[in-house]
């Protein structure tokens, strides 16, 4: 009896050793880097965020067109972003949103908190609580901030804010620019888990109504800067490709062709975006690219004469080429 009991103790102990070794997560930190930002050409404001954190686009982002753009991160107080787009609607800048969220904050772990804000006027204000795990800090410049916790060290906001400002263009792909510079530079010691990116514009979304420029989300994998490329890749393909109808509907040919031009160049392989192209370059009296164009849709689109028909079928402007008898043998010379 005395042995068997001896027995059970050294098997308590062995157990109590084991879980003495395991490591405490606290499930509520969110570990991250991001960028903030405002385009004053376009009035977009919008988010970029990666962390080695599961779903950190259900967390991080906050946007509203023509209010702000906020990421609130470390010891999180989510309730920062919708609190925050709140105050900016009232008309607080940045900077006095950032007083009251702190002189407001009644939850435990606030001197851990980190956070930043862009408001519609130009401010930008980024902070780092002075408990934030380190490597934690941030940088601003004229129109967007960059921060992080749980960091390789301070270069990597320094080398998000250089190459959001070398990168031309959009301001999508700005942030995905200051993104991949930061992981670039270390980024999370942690590793990788998860990236999103949200912008926002007045009724720039797809479709009516809708302010949303876009809002993609690599939640759980490995590699998530490629999967949220990808994903950013598509995005704007079919914000182009919405873009250029309603540049359509308003007789703005050239410029709907130019849409078109880059849904394309973001979709090369989606034949649905070559055949918008090539109706639009036909209308726009290039039937050669409009040739060009059909036949790379058709040879990607399997049933590729069902969509032409549809297409013409709902857009009464491409109907005059049922009429061009040489451009149609062109293209359906195999008969289909």
């Amino acid at each position: 009896m005395q042995k068997h009991w001896t027995i059970l103790a050294l098997i308590f102990l062995s157990c109590a050793v084991c879980t003495a070794k395991q490591p405490v997560v606290a499930h509520n930190m969110v570990s991250t880097f991001s960028i903030v930002a405002r385009d004053p050409a376009t009035g977009q404001m919008g988010i970029a965020v990666a962390s080695r954190y599961f779903s950190v686009g259900s967390v991080v982002p906050w946007a509203e067109a023509e209010v702000g753009a906020v990421a609130t991160q470390a010891d999180v107080n989510v309730g920062y972003g919708p609190k925050a787009l709140t105050l900016l609607r009232q008309g607080l800048t940045a900077q006095q949103v950032a007083d009251r969220l702190l002189a407001e904050d009644t939850f435990p772990g606030k001197d851990g908190r980190q956070f930043a804000i862009v408001d519609s006027k130009g401010n930008v204000v980024t902070y780092t609580a002075p408990n934030a795990t380190n490597w934690a800090g941030g940088q601003k410049g004229a129109t967007w901030a960059a921060q992080g916790n749980i960091l390789t060290g301070p270069q990597v906001p320094e080398a998000m804010g250089k190459a959001f400002e070398a990168i031309q263009g959009e301001l999508a792909e700005k942030l995905f620019a200051a993104l991949k510079a930061g992981d670039a530079a270390g980024g999370d010691k942690r590793g990788h888990q998860s990236a999103s990116m949200l912008i926002v514009c007045k009724q720039c979304g797809r479709n009516t109504n809708n302010d949303r420029y876009l809002y993609i989300n690599a939640d759980d994998t490995a590699d998530p800067f490629t999967e949220l490329r990808r994903l950013l890749d598509t995005a704007l393909a079919y914000n182009y490709g919405d873009n250029a109808y309603k540049l359509l509907e308003a007789k703005k040919i050239s410029e709907a062709r130019q849409a078109a031009e880059s849904a394309v160049r973001y979709s090369p392989n989606n034949a649905d975006s070559h055949l918008d192209l090539g109706f639009l370059d036909y209308i726009a009296g290039d039937k050669s690219s409009a040739l060009k164009e059909f036949l790379t849709s058709k040879k990607l689109d399997g049933n590729f004469r069902r969509q032409w028909d549809a297409e013409i079928s709902y857009e009464k402007l491409f109907s005059p080429i049922l009429e061009d008898k040489e451009f149609l043998k062109q293209l359906f010379a195999d008969g289909h």
